[in-house]
């Protein structure tokens, strides 16, 4: 319980433009989070939230343009990439939870257009 308050305080509301925030991931009743938004030049999406081991997660993303995605968890000073590629503007996999952290799946548009991103994860226990 303690993870997730911690990313809910780091959970920022964003609407529009997002300039770089992270976001808590908000699970519907079916396992599902969804949204769009559209990333500024030179800044980056996030969306966060506590995994626990044996969790699945099939996770999708479109983008209008280039961006630089991730997926990661911090072990104190140590940060670990379970998914990582630059430049691309369509991905799908799935992220099978072998630990119990905090992940987030992280979007960087190095470009010099807001790109817009459409994201969807899929919460399976």
């Amino acid at each position: 319980m303690q993870m997730k308050n911690t990313f809910v305080a780091m959970a920022l509301a964003v609407a529009g433009t997002v300039s770089g925030a992270v976001q808590e991931i908000r699970w519907n009743d079916a396992g599902l989070h969804a949204q769009a938004l559209d990333v500024a030049p030179g800044k980056f999406a996030e969306v966060c939230g506590p995994l626990k081991a044996g969790e699945q997660v099939t996770w999708s993303f479109e983008a209008d343009g280039p961006m630089n995605f991730n997926i990661h968890y911090h072990e104190g000073d140590k940060v670990s990439y379970p998914a990582r590629e630059n430049g691309v503007s369509k991905r799908a996999g799935e992220l099978k939870v072998e630990l119990d952290h905090g992940y987030c799946w992280m979007w960087s548009n190095k470009g010099t257009q807001p790109v817009r991103l459409k994201l969807e994860l899929r919460h399976k226990r």
